[in-house]
């Protein structure tokens, strides 16, 4: 492979650029996720510095779970397709401690045009083609989140509810395997609501009851927004989780 020239930057520290490279080739799909990436000793040689630059970069990008370190086996493109990263954005775990393994039921599956609201979350024009998604998620046989999606038509082409519900596993592993979209990172809002008819009816619940409202834009590399996912979670029986550090 030929040499790399790094670019000159007295304010950028060599790791930080390798980094950049590393990221670069993610963004490239180079490396798909769940594939190992070359060793550090290869990554060295490519780019014409030392093990311990990459090994830091390495590092930082591990750090913000885009790659992952398996100890004798090397380091690996983050996966959604993975058990432990199935649920690596959903918070919400049941106050019994059981393990959490959520049933998908979805109910539509359209091509619609962006509101103003939607577009400007997805960096697209009010009216630009979106596909709008609804689905159910169940608990132990019980309804727990209702949940609205909204993704970039063109991105998604040719997405439908068959797709959908034949697919068996997180959907973000479908964005994954069938779309090259790889969810890197969230931002959430949360507030509590009161069930209308709708929500009522989808969770089996009485008009009023209290529900989490969760709204998400979830990103791809080079900080896209590629999903608006608008969930309300049924908290009689589960709880909102997250670890400060």
């Amino acid at each position: 492979m030929s040499e790399v020239n790094l670019p000159i930057a007295s304010f950028s520290p060599l790791y930080e650029q390798i980094k950049a490279m590393i990221l670069a080739s993610l963004q490239a799909s180079e490396w798909l996720p769940g594939a190992a990436i070359p060793s550090e000793m290869e990554l060295a040689a490519r780019y014409a510095v030392s093990q311990g630059t990459v090994r830091k970069a390495i590092d930082e990008l591990a750090a913000q779970n885009l790659l992952v370190r398996r100890q004798g086996k090397g380091t690996f493109v983050a996966t959604h397709q993975e058990d432990d990263w199935q649920y690596r954005f959903l918070r919400l775990a049941p106050d019994s401690g059981e393990k959490f393994h959520l049933i998908n039921r979805f109910l539509v599956c359209q091509k619609t045009k962006a509101s103003t609201y939607v577009a400007n979350l997805l960096k697209l024009k009010a009216g630009d083609p979106v596909i709008y998604i609804d689905r159910v998620q169940s608990f132990a046989g019980q309804p727990i989140v209702f949940e609205e999606i909204w993704l970039p038509g063109t991105r998604f082409k040719g997405l439908d509810l068959e797709t959908l519900n034949d697919w068996h596993g997180p959907v973000y592993a479908l964005y994954e395997s069938q779309y090259a979209t790889h969810m890197v990172r969230a931002e959430e809002k949360i507030k509590a609501v009161a069930a209308d008819e709708v929500l009522a009816n989808h969770l089996q619940l009485t008009v009023g009851a209290p529900l989490l409202s969760v709204e998400r834009v979830a990103f791809t590399y080079g900080n896209k927004p590629v999903e608006i996912r608008h969930a309300r979670y049924d908290t009689s029986e589960q709880h909102y989780e997250n670890k400060l550090n």
